[in-house]
């Protein structure tokens, strides 16, 4: 039997290495550069601040390290990536740092498997240099990320698809060199059997950039997620991503990894909101004692501490999951779904409770709390909603069981007392006897 909490000392070296750096060195950025397009922007002065501290990433061994040696990372499985991840999710900065930034891993994933010998050599090899940026086109304004209401479509017309409609919240799409868009090429059969992904290059004629919507109350400034509108665009016929049809089997290579990650990085951010509380408990004195005095105080750390063991164990149990099942067998999917629908809810309470016991400082701009707090609703809706990850949980549980056919439920106690006291009867009769 193994059964093991430890990580190998000479990873921990690594782990002890990276928390330092991205602390010392990462986190600054967050600070000077405050713009939401800012890590993925080539026009950004940020792109030559963070050069060096890629480079210095790079002579670690730490650069991309969910790709396969064969694309130049180190090919760790889940449970490294979630240790690296507890870091990472501590700056907006550090995944393009380190080269593991969202939409660019996932759409990797998919150039590499599915992509042309030329498409790789354009765009996968500078998207694993961090040279350029992708994005990731799937969920359309009018139904969200519900597929059943797609409407955007494309359509064969000799030796191109031509692709119509539009596309919401399509991360990074005014700095990528390429997006990867799901449209219905066949809307006569069930949505998961008629759609399919293109690769579309950037500037091609007919896709349009209606407006880039930022998160949060940013008024005045541009975002990073675009409203996407496509007019009589025309792609290459070899720009197909996979087989024509099975554009969510190209997805699922990306999507179930993106969503533990997601869940990977939250882990940071409870650990730096405990962190925070600590301290503001121990510096701020009321009613002549010290906030840490305070039994409501002490609760709301403790709760908080729980919390986070017990959402991190979840998360490392997936990430466990995944290395043993090497992909997204059944039990994976729902461990999956179960994190992701529980992250809103941790997110919710902990920043909460944090953001409370800082008073009016942890409602400004002036600690990292009221940006966590905006997390809250992001974390719930992206990569599918809560809602929809819960349905999945509970049918992927109730496949497990069958209904009872009596009268009383199976763990009806006059039923199996009945039943127990005929199996214990020789018993039973032997004491009445002495």
């Amino acid at each position: 039997m193994v059964w093991d909490f430890s990580t190998e000392p000479e990873f921990q070296e690594k782990l002890d290495w990276m928390d330092r750096f991205v602390r010392e060195e990462v986190e600054p950025l967050d600070l000077v550069f405050t713009a939401p397009g800012d890590p993925f922007d080539p026009a950004s002065p940020a792109q030559r601040a963070m050069a060096p501290l890629k480079e210095e990433v790079r002579r670690q061994g730490l650069w991309a390290c969910h790709l396969g040696p064969e694309l130049g990372g180190q090919g760790y499985g889940q449970v490294k990536l979630a240790l690296m991840n507890e870091i990472l999710g501590r700056s907006r900065f550090a995944p393009t740092v380190f080269g593991t930034q969202a939409p660019d891993t996932g759409n990797a994933e998919i150039l590499a498997r599915y992509g042309t010998e030329e498409q790789k050599k354009r765009y996968l090899q500078p998207l694993l240099d961090g040279e350029i940026f992708s994005c990731f086109a799937m969920t359309e304004p009018q139904g969200g990320a519900d597929p059943g209401e797609f409407r955007c479509r494309a359509r064969r017309d000799g030796d191109h698809w031509v692709i119509d409609g539009e596309k919401w919240f399509a991360s990074h799409a005014r700095f990528a060199e390429f997006l990867i868009v799901m449209a219905v090429t066949n809307p006569d059969v069930p949505i998961h059997e008629g759609a399919s992904m293109f690769l579309v290059e950037k500037g091609t004629p007919g896709m349009e950039i209606v407006r880039n919507a930022a998160v949060g109350p940013c008024y005045g400034v541009e975002g990073v997620h675009a409203y996407l509108r496509f007019t009589n665009c025309r792609v290459p016929a070899d720009h197909l991503l996979g087989p024509e049809g099975k554009g969510f089997e190209v997805a699922q290579a990306r999507l179930g990894g993106g969503r533990v990650h997601h869940a990977m990085r939250t882990v940071a951010v409870l650990r730096r909101c405990l962190e925070m509380m600590c301290e503001r408990a121990l510096s701020r004195r009321t009613r002549g004692v010290r906030l840490a005095e305070l039994q409501l105080t002490q609760e709301k750390i403790a709760d908080a501490y729980t919390r986070l063991q017990q959402f991190r164990l979840h998360v490392l149990y997936t990430a466990w999951l995944m290395d043993r099942d090497g992909g997204y067998s059944r039990e994976v999917r729902r461990e999956i779904s179960a994190i992701k629908a529980a992250m809103p809810q941790v997110l919710k309470e902990t920043v909460y409770a944090a953001l409370h016991l800082h008073g009016s400082l942890g409602m400004t701009n002036e600690t990292p709390l009221i940006q966590f707090w905006q997390l809250v609703p992001e974390m719930g809706l992206v990569d599918g909603p809560t809602e929809v990850h819960k349905i999945s949980v509970a049918k992927s549980l109730l496949r497990e069981f069958a209904p009872h056919e009596g009268l009383f439920p199976s763990y009806h106690i006059p039923t199996r007392r009945q039943a127990a006291l005929e199996k214990f009867a020789p018993y039973l009769t032997e004491r009445k006897e002495a």
